[in-house]
């Protein structure tokens, strides 16, 4: 230790270091102080920020074969799920070992052990399995070929919970020593081990959780282990980085406008520190962003961005008011439409609905948009479900927000739409008549339409049908209005690629070698591997991907 650190100097030396207070970083302090080892966790932020992004998340998580989707009579099995996992991730490269690897540990983990390791901590899940990421509709091609969304009751602070109590009573106990307001901004080598970090002490911050904290110096630190894990999370408040690694020939140019979907202080930082010290960083190309984003009226960090959780009834129309192509429809493939939407030479696109879509098909991801199913409050949570009116968030949004146009014509919905233009100018008649092509079809179960069919298929599911799909109606039938548009920007949200490791969480050098003493874990390692999901997420990974790989990597260094 340094001699103007702001630790204590009569410390004793942890048996490991965790870098970043994120799910994966508790996760990973969780299972060495089950082992009995003593952990010091350091942060850049301060105390409110414990959990990361996982606190804003819905709480989805993906599991094989549940008993509740046996109980909703959907079959699953872990060989459906490898093989929608193949198709969705289309490792192509020769880096994708690690990533290959893990991918496959996860999913026995999703079918086995996950959910009684959850369930075991206090985590309960709601009895409606969601189906994200719906795909192409091929078998070989991108998409949960069932529903595998298992929302969390409580959402994403109870998946946080489950683990900070245990940790803070391990902080009591003398167990767990956190560090906050500690930035990283080394990692200590000696002949080739990673021995410890060594970093800035920031200003103390009373900032709330998610807001933008200062970056003052007031003092340094150095500290020092046999192991050090890093789980500082991906690149999604660093446009630079983003633009950096944007991959270019399959997405399209990076667009203009981006809203941030994570707060500030993810920044990719460690992903570079970890590189000076030796780790090898591959599939950086591979980000996760998404189209449905919408401006937030009541932001908590810069460029705050909220993502729609579409159900499939919306027509979904480019910048200039041309429907998307098939399969481009709204929750199936989001990189297929990212492409779409950005190859038109325009970063936005739109949404025409109407009340009775809104209603039903609307979720906001995030915990705070939630509040019934967060606070765990099954009175509210009926009410919504019974209820013809949008959820209170999603009114709000209609209500405050900069992209919804409410309007009782097409004239008025145009001209609103076009007031909130970048650029190009729809015109009315075009796109009038594109609805009604669609509403012609709207009740045929066999409609050349394609959407139409897949609003009909999706019915089919019990679960989609009693929360999550509107009876398919004319868009233009004033009985199901006012009609409504939505203006959609690209978000930042996960970082696919990562510091490669190999299944024990280790992180490897250029040369495919583990580096002694440094592990990761998380969003910073691609969710393990460097990059177990490939290009494509299935939805529901993220969380499960940070809670796998800490628990890897913590059962490792134990």
């Amino acid at each position: 230790m340094e001699p103007n650190s702001a630790a204590a100097a009569d410390a004793e030396t942890p048996d490991a270091i965790v870098v970043g207070a994120g799910l994966a970083g508790l996760v990973a302090a969780y299972e060495l102080t089950r082992a009995g080892r003593r952990v010091l966790i350091v942060d850049q932020e301060n105390r409110a920020t414990l959990g990361g992004q996982a606190h804003w998340s819905l709480g989805g998580l993906f599991l094989v074969d549940s008993p509740e989707q046996r109980r909703l009579g959907v079959r699953d099995s872990l060989d459906l799920a490898r093989q929608d996992w193949a198709a969705s991730a289309g490792f192509d490269r020769d880096s994708d070992r690690w990533p290959r690897a893990w991918a496959e540990a996860y999913l026995e983990f999703a079918a086995g052990e996950k959910r009684g390791y959850l369930r075991d901590l206090g985590l309960r899940l709601t009895p409606i399995v969601g189906w994200a990421e719906r795909g192409g509709g091929g078998a070989d091609e991108h998409g949960n070929s069932v529903p595998r969304f298992h929302l969390t009751w409580g959402t994403g602070p109870e998946v946080v919970r489950i683990f900070r109590e245990p940790l803070e009573a391990a902080e009591a106990d003398g167990r767990v020593d956190f560090r906050f307001r500690h930035r990283v901004d080394e990692l200590i080598t000696e002949g080739g081990t990673v021995v410890g970090v060594r970093g800035h002490v920031l200003a103390p911050s009373p900032t709330a959780r998610g807001v933008a904290s200062n970056r003052e110096e007031i003092g340094t630190f150095a500290f020092r282990a046999s192991a050090v894990i890093v789980t500082t999370g991906g690149i999604g408040h660093n446009f630079d980085l983003m633009r950096r690694y944007w991959p270019t020939e399959r997405l399209g140019e990076f667009p203009s406008r981006m809203l941030a979907g994570v707060p500030a202080h993810v920044d990719g930082r460690m992903l570079e520190i970890a590189e000076a010290a030796g780790a090898n960083l591959i599939n950086r190309d591979r980000i996760w962003a998404y189209t449905e984003g919408i401006e937030n009226w009541n932001p908590v960090w810069p460029n705050h961005g909220i993502r729609i959780i579409p159900g499939p009834s919306s027509l979904w129309f480019d910048a200039e008011g041309r429907r998307l192509p098939a399969p481009n429809y709204p929750g199936f493939d989001t990189n297929r439409t990212m492409r779409a939407i950005l190859t038109t030479g325009h970063d936005y696109s739109w949404f025409v609905l109407n009340s009775a879509i809104i209603s039903k098909e609307f979720a906001l991801s995030g915990s705070e948009q939630n509040p019934d199913i967060t606070l765990k409050d099954w009175r509210l949570t009926l009410e919504r479900a019974r209820s013809g009116e949008a959820p209170g968030p999603v009114e709000a949004f209609m209500r405050f927000g900069s992209d919804f146009v409410v309007a009782e014509s097409t004239e008025e919905l145009v001209a609103g739409m076009n007031a909130r233009s970048r650029g190009p100018v729809i015109d009315h008649d075009r796109l009038v008549a594109q609805i009604r092509d669609r509403d012609r079809e709207a009740d045929d179960p066999e409609a050349a339409d394609e959407q139409v069919k897949a609003i009909h298929a999706a019915r089919r599911y019990l679960g989609d049908r009693i929360v999550r799909v509107a009876a398919p109606h004319a868009i233009l039938d004033p009985a199901h209005g006012p009609l409504i548009a939505v203006r959609l920007s690209p978000l930042s949200r996960k970082t696919l690629g990562g510091l490669e490791t190999n299944l024990d969480s280790q992180v490897l050098d250029s040369q495919g070698e583990p580096i002694p003493g440094l592990y990761a874990a998380g969003e910073v390692a691609g969710f393990g591997g460097g990059g177990m999901h490939g290009y494509n997420a299935l939805e529901g990974t993220f969380l499960g991907g940070c809670i796998f790989s800490g628990l890897r990597a913590g059962r490792a260094v134990r």
